[in-house]
């Protein structure tokens, strides 16, 4: 195990998404990174498993069925106010009041960023790169799980 596999060891994220090619994608990256990664394809199944369940990470979709991604980062804010919370979309959306979510990354997903975004979080090295909004329109290139 190399030394960023040791600082994911026992974290656990939720990765919310109504694409189920990208929470896949999401779970192997995450997954080969060392973390534990639970899959939830809705708002309201994610908001269902965050009451059971603690995870260190939640990432998140905005346009989704039952509960927007938004909503459900309210709502997750309502029980855990210091859970990190990271959303990824396709829309201009930016981190705020309307928006309590720490950072947004921009869909495609640029899975190295993602990478940094969750290690800075994670791993108490400050804020995310970039600031709370990331927009990268660039390919998403992912090592084959």
């Amino acid at each position: 195990m190399n030394k960023n596999t040791d600082l994911a060891v026992g974290k656990r994220v939720l990765v919310v998404d109504d694409e189920r090619l990208l929470r896949e994608v999401m779970r192997l990256s995450l997954g080969k990174a060392g973390f534990t990664v639970v899959e939830s394809n809705n708002g309201a199944e994610a908001l269902a498993l965050f009451a059971k369940e603690r995870f260190d990470m939640v990432i998140v979709d905005f346009e989704m069925p039952f509960l927007k991604g938004d909503e459900l980062a309210a709502a997750i804010r309502r029980l855990a106010p210091q859970q990190k919370i990271v959303m990824v979309t396709g829309f201009r959306r930016k981190a705020g009041p309307d928006n309590p979510v720490d950072a947004v990354l921009g869909k495609p997903v640029d899975y190295a960023r993602l990478g940094l975004m969750v290690d800075k979080f994670l791993n108490g090295a400050g804020e995310a790169p970039g600031g709370t909004e990331f927009l990268a329109r660039r390919s998403v290139q992912v090592a084959a799980p």
